[in-house]
């Protein structure tokens, strides 16, 4: 669900008409993108250890076994560092550069189009915290 995200970005930066956004966009699609990625990895490394794709026999697999958390740390070190690289919050926060002029696919963007689009990804922060929690 959260690839979903990677659309909206990817429309806003072409609709603004400009080669910045645009460019601007590619980058922050291609940064969630590996993220997504890596989160994929540590999914199948979980379900590869249960051996079974059906969520319910994965809780059973960790309910007489240990759960998958000791069997792969790297793996879920890796998922919180990507679910939290998700949020677009400090320090995973690059494409944005509010440093630079151009700040990401938002730059042709104010007033009610920039809250709307600041409402999605806090409404997505708060969705994958309810997911991840």
């Amino acid at each position: 669900m959260t690839s979903v995200g990677v659309l909206g970005i990817m429309l806003g930066g072409w609709s603004s008409n400009s080669n910045y956004p645009l460019l601007g966009a590619l980058r922050s699609t291609a940064q969630l993108v590996s993220y997504e990625v890596a989160m994929g990895f540590a999914v199948i490394a979980a379900v590869l250890v249960a051996g079974d794709l059906s969520m319910v026999k994965i809780v059973l697999h960790q309910n007489n076994n240990v759960w998958g958390i000791f069997y792969q740390p790297v793996g879920f070190f890796i998922y919180l560092v990507a679910a939290m690289a998700e949020t677009n919050r400090a320090p995973f926060d690059m494409p944005e550069a509010e440093s630079e002029l151009v700040a990401g696919f938002m730059t042709e963007y104010s007033g009610f189009r920039w809250s709307l689009y600041f409402l999605a990804e806090y409404a997505n922060i708060f969705c994958g915290l309810l997911d991840r929690g």
